[in-house]
């Protein structure tokens, strides 16, 4: 698969956070600088505005220095995609001591992190929802610790916007084995939060939200 993004760049501090963003995600990418050409396949060029008039191609998307590269890498994926905004956007949770969060765009998956609280959760979720535009959003939220998943389904229903459905997850069979390393531990918690956002749950009726 040949990459669609490009880093256009000579900029160490802007390269170093585009490219930690995209290596996170596992989105593939050329790094080049703005002497270089830029072969055909390309469909976006990320670059600083410094450097914006030095490159020619028809989506160029300028990184702010020091500002979070999370935004414009969500840009650069929608473009590459060929889209404006997601038809459906869903989150998957695993809750538990460490909380799996999975973010799944059109059905395809967008990024993925453990967070460490509810508060960290919740905290991440609306980075998402306000970065990420859809049309529909579904939060899914596994039912295998239930005092953990009723904290953040309470915690998210305070602050998510009403339009915003929530759903409750059989988690039996999300799970796969991967060893007893607490590294091992987190990428399986992000492994059953992307199996729990691929699968439909129970509705939860929405008490409170803006």
């Amino acid at each position: 698969m040949k990459a669609k993004i490009a880093v256009v760049t000579v900029s160490g501090k802007a390269y170093y956070f585009l490219v930690n963003e995209l290596k996170k995600r596992k989105v593939l990418f050329l790094s080049l600088t703005p002497a270089d050409s830029i072969p055909m396949d390309v469909k976006v060029v990320i670059t600083t505005k410094q450097e914006r008039s030095k490159i020619t191609h028809q989506n160029v998307l300028e990184y702010v220095e020091g500002s979070n590269p999370a935004g414009i890498v969500d840009e650069a994926v929608r473009i590459t995609k060929g889209k404006k905004e997601y038809e459906r956007l869903v989150v998957g949770v695993d809750p538990g001591l460490n909380f799996g969060v999975a973010v799944l765009g059109d059905g395809g998956l967008l990024e993925a992190k453990n967070c460490t609280s509810p508060d960290e959760t919740v905290d991440a979720i609306n980075d998402i929802l306000g970065r990420i535009p859809a049309t529909h959003t579904v939060i899914r939220i596994g039912n295998g610790a239930p005092s953990y998943a009723e904290e953040l389904w309470k915690c998210l229903d305070e602050v998510l916007p009403s339009n915003v459905i929530v759903e409750s997850v059989r988690e039996e069979g999300t799970s796969r084995p991967l060893g007893k390393t607490s590294n091992r531990r987190g990428k399986r918690d992000v492994s059953s939060a992307i199996r729990i956002g691929q699968r439909q749950g129970r509705v939860l009726s929405r008490r409170k939200g803006r």
